[in-house]
């Protein structure tokens, strides 16, 4: 598997001032690595007026619904640290991750990010790092598959 996160998928520090603006910024850099076609986007909109991506610890995991997956090329993980907090229907969000799997690849890239955010912690270093670069060095392991 090639690495579902790459320094072309980090941005620090990201643009958005809203929620909207967050899934747009979060899915355009997944639309700009080739990993989804542009109507992706438009299904993490979808899936975030059925439920909410909040997951806590600063964290939003926007990604699209069910229908939406002919419309991932490949599996693919975008990460945007906002140096203000973003009002996410009322609660604070620094990280919109946007997250592409190929065949339920998600899940697995998921419970990834889930494990290193349900760290305090580990969210404080990742808002001290002082680049995108050095934020990708952080979240790097995601690309690690793991051990049979």
């Amino acid at each position: 598997m090639s690495d579902i996160l790459t320094p072309a998928l980090v941005r620090v520090p990201g643009r958005a001032v809203s929620k909207d603006d967050a899934i747009r910024e979060a899915g355009q850099l997944l639309v700009d690595a080739g990993a989804v076609l542009p109507e992706y986007v438009d299904a993490m909109f979808e899936r975030e007026k059925s439920v909410s991506t909040y997951m806590g610890n600063y964290l939003a995991i926007p990604h699209g619904t069910n229908e939406a997956k002919d419309a991932i090329r490949s599996s693919a993980l975008s990460v945007v640290r906002y140096d203000a907090p973003i009002d996410w229907d009322g609660n604070e969000v620094r990280f919109a991750v946007g997250v592409a799997g190929v065949d339920n690849g998600h899940l697995e890239i998921l419970s990834r990010i889930a494990i290193v955010f349900s760290d305090p912690d580990e969210v404080d270093t990742l808002l001290a790092a002082g680049s995108a670069d050095e934020l990708y060095q952080l979240l790097a392991a995601v690309n690690e598959e793991d051990e049979a």
